[in-house]
């Protein structure tokens, strides 16, 4: 290794360290073990422009053990991304752009919010198909104008987390050869030895995931470690697994190699101690020698020639091609907003009863012509989650052209894997049902936290399930997640809220959707309409202004609602009917249109669902009454379970004279 390679990666080092010792918080085992490894992928390997962080067909890097944040935060500082000095010296505080752990949208140049262990094992997944499925569809005999890599980079604690097991699975059974996970095999832990809890064959595991291997007995040889990614980018048939042996705090005398190293500062002497045996030329925090940054813009600068020569080539394929280049926009600068909400056709439906799962599946077939990026597919129930592209194909090894992906019984790699598509630039929706959201979750907060607009189609949405029983009927599922920031919940009537719940989630730019949908049949509801894209509208309205009573309701639910105010109407009762498909979208209406739907004057209200009741007395207030579940459900057919369960017209309008 030359003296200016050498003084690049402990740069690397010491700027992790100085950022997480001026925080008094984080974890510099990571970037201290790692720091060859990432400067000579960085440097010598990946295809990346630090003047053009978006290029698209940059090389993708995601940081699964994203605790070690302050490894690539001063990679993006010395590799001249925009982050400063005073940036790593913010590590860790408030409205810094060097937050605990990388953040999406807040940094530039961080391709995934990470964090949670594996997600980021998955999400590269998720990058390497979109890399896959657009290099099938637009590249030609001379110009491969999608064709990158995806690296991502995890520790023990990643290869521990069952998502990384799912995610690479499905993997090497789709042989994702753009696909390279640089394992940091450390053999620590937070809590000691990897071995108290972790005595696996890793190795053996991803080969039988279909993986090439690849190891690095010496996590700082940055000859050794270049070979073993040229190694792995020759491997045309499969993902590659590159073991490196690393020592974790390496270059700390007194936390090499210890679980101490993990989560802590290493405390202002074995800072200097570092300094010292690295041979540092100055204890002044975050130094950094002129020829090191020279190195680093020298190595930088280079970059953006690739770059350079892909848009001589783009430009003369566009030319060569218009049809593709138009293809090209369509794709990647879609809006379809408008055209969407005007189509007539878009928005035609039968009249006859049906499940908002069934409808669902209609919208969706319809979309894939709408929106040619869409991909996605379900966790092994894409019949009876109603999930399927007829025509479009499945995404496979020998087909990278289709747009149906089957994820296999993998629902939180599903997300993830959804998550990483998205994060590449297409429109993903991953699927299965509502009680199985439980499994997805994690994932699904992480694009609401992201704000990318994943699609999470939930069906089988209540007790309405029936005969499965209680294992299988979602009860507290909703309130979980419209507990969510930044992420849409709709629970349709019938096919306007269906499609209007479609419409809202395509056309959504940052935030994530979910579509909660009946197995069951409901009826086509008279009032119905595009009003369902404002979370809440009247459905039926009262005969007077003001009405003597509201009754709000959401999918299956809301004609039982309507059918109630038939009752109540009989007996001189005035009541008014919202549906109310969306909580967060209603939350976003100004006040004016919420106190227009639900106004304040009137306290006699009602709530009906059949899920539980949390969430809902802000809308009911404390005069309010829920018909909701209280408790878990039963196996039984689901008429007779609704009926158990209160969910009749005559325990509606019991509830609203209650409250009259």
């Amino acid at each position: 290794m030359s003296k200016i390679d050498t003084m690049s990666v402990n740069a690397i080092r010491v700027l992790a360290a100085d950022a997480v010792q001026k925080a008094k918080s984080g974890h510099p085992g990571l970037p201290l073990g790692c720091a060859a490894v990432a400067y000579e992928l960085w440097a010598n390997h990946m295809k990346h422009n630090p003047a053009n962080p978006d290029w698209a067909d940059r090389d993708r890097f995601i940081l699964s053990g994203g605790h070690g944040s302050t490894l690539l935060y001063s990679l993006l500082h010395l590799f001249g991304y925009g982050l400063t000095k005073e940036d790593l010296a913010s590590f860790r505080q408030l409205d810094s752009l060097t937050p605990g752990h990388p953040e999406y949208r807040h940094t530039r140049g961080v391709e995934a919010t990470t964090g949670p262990l594996g997600a980021g094992m998955a999400m590269a997944v998720g990058m390497a198909i979109a890399e896959a499925h657009l290099g099938a569809k637009f590249n030609k005999e001379g110009y491969p104008v999608v064709d990158h890599y995806t690296f991502v980079l995890g520790g023990d604690g990643c290869m521990m987390e069952g998502i990384s097991s799912e995610a690479f699975s499905l993997a090497g059974t789709l042989g994702l050869n753009k696909l390279i996970v640089i394992y940091d095999s450390n053999q620590i832990s937070i809590e000691g030895s990897t071995d108290i809890a972790f005595t696996e064959n890793v190795q053996k595991r991803m080969e039988a995931f279909g993986f090439g291997l690849f190891t690095v007995e010496d996590g700082n040889n940055l000859e050794e470690i270049g070979a073993a990614i040229e190694a792995a980018k020759a491997d045309t048939t499969r993902p590659s697994f590159i073991t490196v042996r690393t020592q974790i705090g390496y270059g700390c005398p007194a936390k090499q190699g210890k679980a101490s190293a993990h989560g802590e500062p290493l405390g202002e002497e074995n800072v200097a101690a570092l300094k010292e045996n690295l041979g540092w030329p100055s204890m002044e925090p975050f130094f950094v020698p002129d020829e090191v940054y020279a190195h680093y813009k020298e190595i930088s600068e280079g970059k953006v020639k690739a770059e350079e020569e892909w848009n001589a080539m783009f430009a003369e394929y566009c030319e060569k091609y218009p049809e593709m280049k138009a293809e090209w926009d369509k794709e990647f600068d879609l809006d379809i907003a408008k055209p969407l909400l005007e189509d007539e056709e878009f928005w035609k439906y039968d009249e006859k009863p049906d499940a908002t799962r069934n409808l669902s599946g209609m919208v969706l077939n319809r979309l894939k012509n709408y929106v040619p990026n869409l991909i996605g597919g379900a966790a092994d129930l894409a019949p009876s989650t109603k999930t399927y592209m007829k025509d479009m194909g499945d995404f496979s090894k020998d087909n990278r052209l289709g747009r149906n992906l089957h994820f296999g019984v993998r629902e939180i790699a599903m997300a993830a894997i959804g998550n990483g598509i998205t994060l590449h630039g297409m429109r993903a929706y991953v699927s299965t049902f509502f009680v199985f959201s439980d499994y997805v979750k994690p994932m699904a907060r992480l694009s609401a936290l992201m704000r990318i607009p994943t699609v999470y189609v939930l069906t089988h949405d209540s007790i309405g399930v029936g005969e499965d029983g209680p294992t299988h009927e979602p009860i507290e599922q909703l309130a979980m997640l419209r507990a969510m920031p930044n992420f849409h919940v709709f629970r349709p009537a019938d096919a306007t809220e269906t499609i209007a719940a479609w419409y809202s989630a395509v056309t959504s730019k940052e935030t994530p959707t979910a579509l909660v949908l009946t197995r069951q049949n409901l009826p086509q509801l008279a009032g119905s309409s595009k009003e369902a894209l404002k979370g809440a509208y009247i459905l039926a309205d009262s005969r007077k202004e003001t009405p003597d009573a509201i009754i709000i309701a959401t999918g299956s639910e809301v004609s039982l609602a309507v059918d109630a105010k038939a009752e109540l109407e009989k007996e001189g009762v005035d009541v008014r009917v919202v549906s109310m498909p969306c909580m967060d979208i209603f939350e976003e209406q100004p006040d004016e249109y919420k106190e227009k739907i639900l106004p304040k004057s009137v306290r006699a209200r009602v709530a009906v669902e059949a899920l539980i009741d949390y969430g809902w007395g802000k809308y009911v207030g404390l005069d309010g009454k829920c018909v909701c579940m209280t408790g878990f459900g039963a196996s039984a057919p689901a008429a007779a379970l609704f009926k158990k369960y209160g969910f009749t017209t005559e325990n509606v309008v019991a509830a609203v004279k209650l409250v009259l």
